[in-house]
């Protein structure tokens, strides 16, 4: 959860904005839950923006999204509050409504989508107010040489070509997740989850990143082997033809807070079983072994 984005903040600044950042992830507990109290120092009555995720891609940890814009509102009131969804709406149910967020971001191709596409949720009054960052067809709703009006929403902010065919993906695999149940992908999440945290723990060097309560957190579930690096075990994982990512999981400046340079991730979704948990394990005895520790 950091007040303003590290990346989006600096390239406001490279192109002459005036964007001011309280700069780096607040602190976080040893089971990565964010800790509420610096995340509300860190909130001033001149704050513009603050942004944290709802579910974190390195811990898994679940923030109270609810609670935390409460404090937003109360410490910051003019501030407007963007949520990174991208890790729990393909798994968990949301409720944007009572959030009380001003805007909410999720992607495609994490809920069995196309790539290149996701959704912006805004609220409206917000969305009007504001103008395009992108100019195109279909964006403009009259153009002459002292003025040019914008088009309605959401085309004011669509200039150009679409992504049909993205768009066509994307709804096709919303309507595929909700004939599942979101409900019923957060359950048996859950379930291999737990089934994956208590089978780790008994292995020996094996560190898990968060928390240990399957219900506190989504399906991921980084951890790491003794001195072995994250990079050397995906690749004998992967040659016992298991799919796990590594690497610092695009959170950088969380890896040096944790005093790691990287991790191992496994990821679960509604298409994975116990048994590939079995596999996941045998796979990392044989890292071990391969290292012998």
């Amino acid at each position: 959860g950091a007040v303003l984005k590290i990346v989006p903040v600096r390239q406001a600044q490279a192109f002459g904005s005036e964007a001011q950042a309280r700069r780096g992830l607040r602190p976080v507990g040893e089971n990565g839950e964010l800790d509420e109290l610096a995340f509300k120092k860190a909130l001033t009555k001149k704050t513009k923006l603050a942004t944290f995720f709802h579910v974190s891609n390195v811990l898994g940890t679940i923030n109270d999204v609810n609670r935390l814009s409460l404090i937003v509102h109360r410490e910051a009131p003019k501030a407007k509050i963007l949520i990174d969804g991208a890790q729990a709406v393909p798994h968990m149910p949301v409720d944007i409504d009572s959030i009380g967020c001003d805007f909410y971001v999720f992607t495609g191709h994490k809920m069995l989508g196309p790539t290149g596409i996701g959704v912006l949720w805004g609220k409206r009054e917000i969305l009007e107010e504001t103008a395009p960052f992108l100019y195109g067809g279909e964006m403009i709703s009259k153009v002459g040489f002292d003025r040019s009006s914008w088009n309605e929403l959401p085309w004011k902010f669509e200039a150009g070509t679409p992504n049909i065919a993205g768009a066509v993906g994307l709804a096709a695999s919303v309507d595929y997740l909700e004939r599942i149940g979101i409900e019923n992908i957060r359950k048996h999440e859950i379930e291999l989850t737990r089934g994956a945290l208590v089978k780790l723990e008994t292995v020996p060097e094996v560190k898990i990143l968060g928390s240990r309560d399957p219900t506190a957190r989504g399906g991921v579930i980084s951890f790491n082997i003794g001195n072995i690096h994250a990079h050397d075990v995906a690749s004998i994982l992967d040659s016992e033809g298991i799919a796990i990512r590594s690497g610092h999981h695009c959170a950088q400046p969380l890896m040096e807070f944790l005093g790691i340079s990287s991790a191992a991730r496994a990821s679960f979704y509604l298409y994975n079983t116990k048994e590939e948990i079995d596999r996941l394990v045998e796979g990392i005895l044989k890292v071990k072994k391969t290292f012998k520790i």
